[in-house]
């Protein structure tokens, strides 16, 4: 198991290079500055379509604006941002957060290009039914000859979005909150974290073999509870020691660019951790999104997008900032050894009284991990859909169901590194195609935007 680590280690380490930094970040920028921050100055527009105003139940596609931001949502509105921010404040302390802030930011002109692209070009998978994914797009877009491009993105995205860190994170948490505080069992052992995956697991399987559909309605009931609820815990936390919010936000900025809380003083290293989480809190740029946008009943590719748009925004910029917060409001990233959901644990419980904190994140984490849980299979299907047939993309189903007993009883480094690599070999044909694709974006963009602008012009007329 020691070697297998170490494998992974270096795998994700060496992914994780300056290379894929570049595009990632570099590439947002790009989107950003070459579009001219148009996703950004409709974003008024965004929220009408988000809430249905454009709907028609008559255009292709499976499931609405508002359920495919969900089914987005469901998949990074999930342990990234409770386990995964605490994970970066652990190995790369505050500043880390300032570097996901800005990972999210230009993720946000990412996702509104990728999944743009991910309406654009849309392909039939070998059953004749219409699909849309990174896959889809280099092929459609870019033509056949870039199929192999297609192929590593499809093969990455067997294993990158695979349910381990949540699995293994679910069971960290009811472990340490339920099971031995009040006396169920004294330790952790292999057998009670088996018995943790096997109940996800059946949990898990009801939903996901019920197809996208069933996935969605799921995930849209789910997510904005689960929002709320994790949002008014964190503010009683925050207004309890309020005074304290200034020195919290010092403390972000400053060791952003000191890299004081890291090991030798280095701000690469600070740069790099709060990438990797940003990139796993809201996958912008590493393609799973824009499978899940690609799935929506629309005929304009830019509205999608702009859907799209707001998932970074509510997910890190939102989400992981309440985390964060807690993390460093109440110093316990200072005063504890924990790391992952565990950290976030303890800011909880030293915050609200009666050990309530616990359960309330119990709670919370319940929801976001199934709600991950659930949506994340989708992208694995439609990935092994891609590569083998429609027909057969079932199967899949039945290796991610056991990949979540793996992840129930493996070490938290072995999933972060499994996971953080897989993304990044999914992230270089996602965010190369995109980037190639970005003109047929920026024309779609200046059409749509013409022809709503002369309708409402017309409508001011009439």
């Amino acid at each position: 198991m020691e070697s297998l680590e170490s494998v992974l280690a270096k795998f994700s380490e060496y992914a994780w290079g300056a290379p894929l930094l570049i595009l990632l970040l570099g590439g947002g920028l790009f989107f950003m500055i070459y579009s001219r921050f148009l996703p950004f100055r409709y974003f008024r527009h965004s929220l009408n379509v988000l809430r249905g105003k454009y709907d028609d139940p008559n255009d292709p596609g499976d499931i609405s604006h508002f359920e495919a931001l969900s089914s987005a949502l469901a998949a990074t509105v999930g342990m990234g941002n409770i386990g995964g921010v605490a994970v970066a404040i652990t190995m790369g302390g505050p500043g880390a957060l300032f570097w996901m802030w800005v990972s999210a930011f230009v993720g946000m002109a990412t996702k509104f290009f990728t999944c743009t692209l991910a309406i654009m070009y849309r392909g039939k998978d070998s059953a004749g039914h219409v699909q849309g994914g990174p896959m889809y797009v280099i092929e459609e877009g870019l033509g056949k000859k870039w199929k192999p491009m297609a192929v590593i993105f499809s093969l990455a995205g067997l294993f990158g979005p695979l349910p381990v860190f949540q699995a293994n994170q679910l069971t960290q948490i009811f472990r340490d909150v339920v099971l031995i505080p009040n006396g169920i069992i004294e330790e952790e052992t292999f057998l009670v974290n088996l018995v943790s995956g096997l109940v996800i697991t059946a949990i898990v399987s009801v939903v996901i073999f019920g197809g996208i559909k069933r996935i969605a309605k799921v995930a849209s009931k789910m997510v904005p509870s689960m929002v709320l609820v994790y949002v008014i815990s964190v503010v009683y936390i925050v207004l309890v020691d309020y005074k304290n919010i200034p020195e919290c936000f010092y403390l972000i900025f400053h060791d952003a660019f000191t890299g004081e809380a890291v090991l030798g003083g280095a701000v690469g290293s600070v740069i790099v951790i709060g990438a990797r989480r940003a990139a796993f809190s809201n996958e912008a740029g590493i393609g799973t999104a824009p499978m899940a946008h690609g799935a929506a009943k629309t005929k304009e590719p830019i509205r999608e997008g702009l859907v799209a748009m707001l998932g970074p925004a509510i997910d890190t910029l939102v989400v992981c900032t309440m985390t964060a917060l807690a993390i460093l409001i109440t110093n316990v990233w200072r005063t504890t050894d924990a790391d992952g959901v565990t950290l976030t644990v303890r800011a909880f419980n030293s915050a609200i009284p009666y050990n309530l904190g616990g359960y309330l994140l119990v709670i919370s984490v319940l929801t976001f991990s199934f709600s991950s849980l659930f949506t994340l299979s989708y992208y694995g299907t439609k990935c092994f859909s891609y590569l083998v047939g429609a027909q057969k993309s079932h199967y899949f189903n039945y290796f991610y169901v056991f990949s979540i007993i793996l992840g129930s009883v493996a070490s938290i480094s072995a999933v972060i590194n499994l996971v953080d690599g897989m993304y990044a070999m999914m992230a270089f044909p996602n965010m190369i195609a995109a980037l190639l694709l970005a003109p047929k974006v920026k024309a779609a963009a200046k059409d749509y935007f013409s022809r709503m602008e002369a309708r409402q012009e017309k409508k001011v007329t009439n």
